[in-house]
């Protein structure tokens, strides 16, 4: 019981269930999420560690930044039922379509110059969004 009111608990924020559409089936740096979602890289952390400890995704740290990805076949079978689940029941929402072409873009930018973009930006006290407008 504990793990399904886990999960839907998870489940029950729009950037997490953004966050996790967006991993797809590549691991993503968190640079890449905070990029994407346009939040304060506490926040995207915070959302990304409810997502880990329902068992939604996988988290991997890699030097100074995190990487995660969906579990696959380490999953439960409830936990891959639930996002089976999500893709489908949201597969054809706008938001989400906007979110995977901006992926696109993000994932095409090289990785250590968005993560050192987000790391300056942060020193400065901004959250740096560097794709939003392109």
């Amino acid at each position: 019981m504990e793990s399904l009111l886990a999960v839907t608990r998870a489940l029950s924020d729009e950037n997490r269930v953004r966050a996790l559409l967006a991993l797809g089936d590549q691991e993503i740096c968190v640079c890449q999420l905070i990029a994407l979602l346009q939040l304060a890289p506490s926040t995207v952390s915070k959302h990304m560690s409810v997502l880990k400890q329902a068992g939604l995704v996988a988290g991997q740290k890699k030097g100074r930044w995190m990487y995660y990805r969906l579990p696959g076949k380490a999953a439960s079978p409830m936990v891959r039922r639930a996002l089976s689940w999500v893709r489908q029941a949201v597969s054809e929402d706008p938001r989400i379509r906007v979110d995977l072409k901006r992926m696109e873009r993000i994932l095409a930018t090289n990785r250590e110059t968005l993560c050192e973009r987000q790391s300056i930006g942060r020193k400065q006290g901004a959250v740096v969004g560097p794709l939003s407008q392109r």
